[in-house]
């Protein structure tokens, strides 16, 4: 026997172990997998174990994640660090091997992924950031950053609209980097593909403007592999469709019975005893050996890059100083920015983001981004930064169009590439879209940075469907995520201090219109809600708004004056705000009647209010007219809200 071939059938009685031990997983992806997974590691697949984030390393997202147990095995086979227990823990609580691919939590992954085609985008991502490196900084005669990404994506992943809009998008930037690895099985969970999809994969790609490349038999070793070193060549972005069997080598091999079957130990035990396999949780040392022999080329590689690296800076001293200052984070004196800021004030809020991006762009290479076809509405653009395109590889700007779902993931990939920070923009109503993506971002902690315009049922005459009422209170539900509503330029630059410093996503909600100078308090933002505005005495009166609504609740302030003492706190971030200690949130909110102001249905607010007070938010779809019209409409009206507070405290 072959050691490749006795190596193949070693993965697959190892994977199938794993789930059998489990008692849970997805076995029919996982061996359908396993021959071109295994190519790939043995022969393609450039990486290093001793050091598992040097920059030029391939990447491999596993798009399909629920055919992770096979991922995990081989990155065990193949030196990582993944033990045979680790194995034997698979999808137990709090193990290295989870029942999917967790970034940061399973040493290799470079994703964390499960919901289908959330992968595709992802690896898009990260080979515009691949190209966006190469094309600032190879050298003639120094290839520095020429890296694969490799992505593994099954019939359900295509399905998905989020990896459609990536591919097309892909096809259209000629990432020639970029190879898909498709696992072509014919079969879903409810049954044959057929009964969903009868579309031309090849023909569909080709139009996307891929290289399409077909292995009639993708469960041989050998074939696989031939097809993967000629799409490495491939001029364009390449899909390698393997026609595969599903559960191979088990009794419903080609069936949806073994999409997530688990074999009985008898079951294990005949399908052992085909692939020659007489001991469980076990590898035999040619196998290991063949398979390290792949590891220590990594090593050899990595050092061969580090030696070329060198003769590099010295040959390009410049290009080399731009290199390393692209990974820096340099300080920004934010508190000469707020001195400064008196010069924004007549700015829209829209034009001030755009000019504070830019101040923060001129600082940060890292930074790039782009819109889903509104960069005219939401400003969110780099100026002289140019658009990355299929014939300029250097631009910071990029056109999305109109595929919001796909451009919040493909900046996840950009960011997990190294150190990039991207940006992406849309309305905040349309942030419903990027829900999946934006979810991932919190989950591995990326530093994405989501800007939504349009914030408010105050935007005009759109109506209904672009009120954004809902959308905030979701966002604010995403753990990890931080969503910030600030009220004027102060509280926004804040915003971006609290985001550049790397917490992980932030999403940054700006109305249409202007946001006015109100003096709000740039350091304080970051507790995310403190007093704003204050009376005389011990006020009676406590207004709690954020964003649009806080000059709303100043307005109000100025009328309440003249009768009782009212305080105006700003909580530009609630998330942030809750995690201060109780006795700064009593001091900040007061001991008298607190009413909140926000124009959204966020019930989150009501966490800081009694049983006496009550907030103002919307609660319905309005009617499309005037925004200010719209706004009164609603309930935010100056004279209605103070009528209800004197109602308040007359009790």
């Amino acid at each position: 026997m072959k050691i490749s071939e006795k190596t193949l059938n070693c993965v697959k009685s190892i994977t199938a172990q794993a789930i059998t031990n489990a008692k849970s997983g997805h076995l029919g992806a996982s061996l359908g997998i396993s021959a071109f997974m295994l190519a790939l590691f043995k022969n393609h697949y450039n990486f290093d174990v001793s050091d598992t984030d040097f920059l030029n390393r391939d990447r491999l997202v596993l798009s399909v994640g629920h055919a992770c147990p096979v991922y995990y095995t081989l990155l065990n086979l193949f030196g990582f660090d993944v033990s045979l227990q680790d194995l034997k823990e698979m999808r137990t609580c709090g193990s290295k091997t989870p029942g999917h691919p967790e970034y940061k939590v399973t040493d290799g992954v470079e994703a964390t992924t499960g919901p289908l085609g959330q992968g595709v985008a992802n690896a898009v991502g990260m080979a515009i950031a691949q190209e966006m490196l190469a094309e600032r900084f190879n050298a003639i005669g120094f290839p520095i950053i020429n890296n694969y990404t490799y992505c593994v994506v099954g019939d359900g992943c295509l399905m998905e609209g989020v990896a459609q809009e990536a591919c097309s998008l892909a096809g259209n930037l000629n990432l020639k980097k970029l190879i898909l690895l498709y696992d072509s099985n014919d079969v879903t969970m409810e049954g044959n593909i057929t009964l969903s999809n009868k579309e031309n994969v090849v023909k569909k790609f080709k139009a996307m403007g891929w290289n399409v490349i077909k292995v009639k038999n993708g469960n041989n070793f050998f074939a696989c592999s031939k097809a993967i070193g000629k799409a490495k060549k491939s001029d364009k972005p390449c899909i390698i469709i393997f026609k595969t069997t599903i559960g191979i080598g088990t009794d419903k091999e080609g069936t949806s019975a073994c999409h997530s079957g688990v074999l009985s130990e008898e079951e294990l035990k005949i399908f052992n005893k085909k692939l020659g396999v007489s001991e469980n949780f076990f590898v035999p040392n040619d196998v290991r050996d063949w398979c390290m022999a792949s590891a220590r080329k990594g090593q050899l590689e990595h050092e061969k890059w580090n030696q070329e690296l060198a003769i590099y800076a010295n040959s390009n001293p410049e290009l080399y100083r731009q290199f390393t200052v692209f990974f820096d984070r340099k300080k920004i004196d934010f508190d000469k920015l707020t001195r400064n800021s008196y010069k924004w004030e007549e700015l829209n809020a829209r034009d001030l983001n755009k000019t504070i991006l830019n101040e923060m762009a001129d600082k940060y290479l890292q930074i790039v981004g782009g819109c889903a076809d509104v960069v005219n509405s939401s400003k969110a653009f780099i100026d002289n930064g140019g658009y990355f395109t299929s014939v300029n590889k250097r631009g910071r700007n990029i056109h999305f169009g109109v595929r919001e779902h796909a451009m919040a993931s493909i900046c996840n990939g950009i960011a997990l590439y190294e150190d990039f920070i991207p940006f992406c923009s849309t309305f905040l109503a349309f942030s419903n879209y990027m829900l999946p993506a934006i979810r991932l971002s919190a989950m591995m902690k990326l530093n994405v940075i989501y800007i939504f315009t349009h914030d408010s049922v105050k935007i005009g005459q759109d109506g209904a469907t672009h009120q954004p009422i809902e959308q905030i209170a979701q966002l604010r539900q995403i753990p990890g995520l931080t969503v910030f509503r600030p009220c004027d330029c102060n509280e926004l630059l804040a915003c971006y201090q609290f985001a550049l410093a790397n917490n992980g996503p932030v999403a940054i909600v700006l109305p249409k219109d202007k946001l006015e100078p109100i003096d709000g308090k740039f350091k304080e933002t970051l507790s995310g809600g403190y007093l704003l505005s204050s009376g005389k005495k011990e006020a009676k009166v406590t207004l709690i708004a954020s964003g649009s609504e806080v000059q709303l609740a100043l307005n109000i302030k100025a009328e309440l004056d003249k009768k009782i003492d009212c305080n105006v706190v700003s909580v530009p971030c609630i998330s942030l705000f809750d995690q201060q200690s109780t006795l700064y949130k009593s001091k900040v909110l007061g001991k008298g009647l607190k009413v909140c102001l926000e124009a959204s249905n966020d019930n989150m607010w009501y966490k800081f209010l009694n049983d006496n007070d009550f907030a103002v938010l919307v609660n319905e779809y309005q009617k499309s007219g005037k925004g200010d019209q719209v706004y009164k409409e609603a309930g935010f009206d100056v004279k209605n809200i103070i009528k209800s507070i004197l109602k308040k405290l007359a009790k």
